[in-house]
């Protein structure tokens, strides 16, 4: 049996349009006032959230945080 994926949100400082969804395997892209991107979705796996952590890393996106999201709860990206 297969888990369900788990949900993430993961905050970087700069800039990321809503096109780059694709590339983060479908992600909700959110850009922030004060400069920071917050990304939000289902993420498989460990390895695929490292895989996510990666990419970021390639590009030159400082990481903020990496959390868990209970489903259900809303977040507040501010």
């Amino acid at each position: 049996m297969r888990n369900p994926a788990e949900l993430y949100e993961i905050s970087v400082i700069g800039r990321l349009a809503p096109r780059w969804a694709a590339y983060f395997e479908g992600m909700t892209i959110t850009a922030l006032d004060d400069g920071t991107t917050v990304l939000h979705g289902p993420v498989a796996d460990q390895s695929a959230l490292h895989g996510l952590l990666r990419r970021l890393s390639d590009l030159g996106l400082p990481l903020v945080s990496v959390r868990p999201v209970a489903a259900g709860r809303p977040t507040d990206p501010s």
